[in-house]
């Protein structure tokens, strides 16, 4: 049987879109019907429309997406000898395209999933509705009876899919019947079926991914959940890529809560000073007012237990999932003081808190005969859901107290939400490219400033990095040195030039995977490089807010650092 494919066109007003996928079959011609594919999305207009059409592109293997020059419409057509230059009417339809039926379900039901694959990307793309397939199958009167329930129970349940359709095994295959398929492998499939549909690198680092999981059903223990997960985690290292991994439900939803910027702790931003099994566990900055910095806990001290835990050799997610937990609850720290060396038992107990990614001070500089000089410090901790309207707020603030030039901290910022780089990055730039994106297939995408959203496009601008800036915070670095809007003190960053993506699993357990890379608007590419700065900032300079200011201000200080350091 086959299928002619006519086109997609979606349509939204104000900032939705929505997208259909509609099909005719040419053994039906007296049938109309169509595919409700399942994509509704609310878009912000943050995200170029080009973006969203090779995350369609690449995850349902349509080619010639064409967007119309009016807002949020877009039409999705199948075009013979289609360039990314060519224009919708330049190009010839292909008015009958013989598809296979199968490739034709397989098409389908990859566009639902692309729903979930953009939302995840996008992080703020809110899926309105999905739907299934499985009225459209029972549309179709050709479709034998048995065959079409076949399909409907193993093709369209998501892990069936990649077990049917991804190694293009015949439905009635007598390899895949023989599978006893339990729950835990299916989550496993789960897994599998993530990366291979999202990974940026498709060779799956020289691997037959298709052959390992086939081998990993067959021989890997899967009895339980414990198990399962140990295959996944076993799986996702053979990738070798320290930034894919594996999250435990406890592990997921600290991921999660860390992205909403709204956790229950004891109010403390953390890492280690190396890797491997002697790194410590660092304090990098307390939440002010929360329990820890009430507690005298300062940058730079070291936590060497939790709850009578070594945290020494443990990963950063399971020391954080130690530091939370219920609100009300106690949890013993045993803390190493910076300056003295003093070994300290703490009892904290956890509260609700909302994490402000951003802090200011107004830094005010007595001159002789002039005017005080003020220079506006924001120190950005983390690329979370809070992190822009943050940053707009103390710009506003510092201007309203006179503000004529800002320096933007970022010193061990790991980076966070992609969006949240590309929102802070509009409001310093009138124009200009921000960041290129690539992913697996080559597809480029140019996220650029457009004159929206703007706070601050001429007072001078410092920003701070160090070896702990990565990922987001280098996307922002990099859009502002290249596009000569700041001047980049510091040292080189850590060197991150992919961009992971957060799935999230059926049992709550989730992957954070990396699934493009990026230059800098200079056509850099940073990964394990860095970012180098324009000149070398003082060691001295410290990371609390009111110390830096002190800093600038006094001159009696060995910190001391006037304005020329900077500006």
């Amino acid at each position: 049987m086959s299928a002619t494919f006519i086109h997609s066109t979606a349509m939204c007003s104000h900032q939705t879109f929505s997208t259909y996928l509609s099909s005719s079959f040419s053994a039906c011609e007296n049938i109309p019907f169509s595919i409700d594919a399942g994509l509704y999305l609310r878009v912000p207009m943050l995200h170029s429309r080009t973006g969203i059409a090779w995350r369609i592109s690449r995850t349902t293997g349509l080619r010639g997406i064409h967007f119309s020059s009016k807002p949020c419409e877009v039409h999705v057509c199948m075009y013979q000898n289609y360039s990314s230059r060519s224009s919708k009417e330049d190009a010839v339809p292909l008015k009958v395209m013989q598809v296979s039926l199968h490739d034709m379900i397989k098409l389908a039901h990859n566009f639902f999933l692309c729903c979930k694959s953009l939302q995840s990307t996008f992080q703020d793309i809110e899926v309105i509705r999905t739907s299934t397939v499985h009225d459209w199958l029972r549309s179709v009167p050709s479709l034998h009876l048995q065959w079409r329930r076949r399909t409907v129970i193993s093709l369209f349940s998501f892990v069936m899919a990649s077990v049917l359709f991804i190694i293009g095994a015949p439905i009635t295959s007598p390899n895949i019947s023989s599978w006893a398929l339990t729950e835990e492998n299916l989550i496993f499939l789960e897994a599998w079926r993530t990366i291979d549909r999202a990974y940026i690198d498709k060779t799956f680092n020289g691997q037959n991914w298709f052959r390992y999981r086939e081998d990993a059903l067959r021989h890997e223990p899967m009895n339980n959940r414990e198990q399962t997960y140990s295959a996944i985690r076993k799986m996702v290292m053979t990738l070798e890529d320290p930034f894919t991994r594996f999250f435990e439900p406890e592990q997921f939803n600290v991921v999660r809560s860390g992205k909403k910027g709204d956790v229950t702790g004891v109010g403390l931003e953390v890492g280690f000073d190396a890797s491997g099994a002697n790194a410590n566990l660092v304090v990098i900055a307390p939440v002010i007012g929360g329990p820890a910095d009430r507690a005298g806990i300062v940058p730079g001290d070291i936590i060497s237990e939790i709850d009578g835990i070594q945290t020494a050799g443990l990963g950063l997610y399971e020391a954080a999932q130690r530091l939370q937990g219920p609100e009300n609850s106690d949890v013993k720290l045993t803390v190493v003081k910076k300056q003295s060396g003093i070994t300290n038992s703490l009892v904290l107990v956890r509260e609700r808190i909302r994490i402000n990614p951003v802090s200011w001070r107004l830094c005010e500089i007595e001159q002789e005969g002039k005017d005080p000089a003020r220079i506006g410090y924001i120190r950005l901790s983390t690329f979370n859901e809070n992190a822009s309207r943050s940053i707009k707020a103390a710009v506003k603030s510092l201007k309203d107290s006179g503000a004529k030039s800002f320096i933007l901290d970022m010193r061990n910022n790991g980076g966070g939400l992609f969006p949240a780089g590309i929102q802070i990055a509009r409001m310093w730039l009138e124009k200009g490219t921000i960041v290129y994106i690539t992913d697996a297939l080559g597809v480029r995408d140019i996220y650029e400033a457009d004159g929206t959203g703007t706070i601050s496009t001429e007072e001078p601008l410092a920003v701070l990095v160090n070896k702990g800036t990565a990922s987001a915070s280098e996307i922002l670095a990099g859009a502002l040195k290249d596009n000569k809007r700041a001047t980049i003190l510091g040292e080189r960053t850590f060197g991150k030039g992919k961009i992971q993506s957060v799935f999230e699993l059926s049992d709550g357990s989730g992957m954070a995977v990396t699934i493009a890379r990026y230059e800098t608007p200079a056509h850099i590419d940073i990964d394990k490089v860095g970012i180098t700065p324009d000149r070398p900032l003082p060691s001295l300079a410290p990371l609390d807010e009111d110390e830096f200011c002190r800093c600038i201000i006094d001159s009696s200080l060995p910190c001391h650092m006037p304005p020329s350091t900077f500006f």
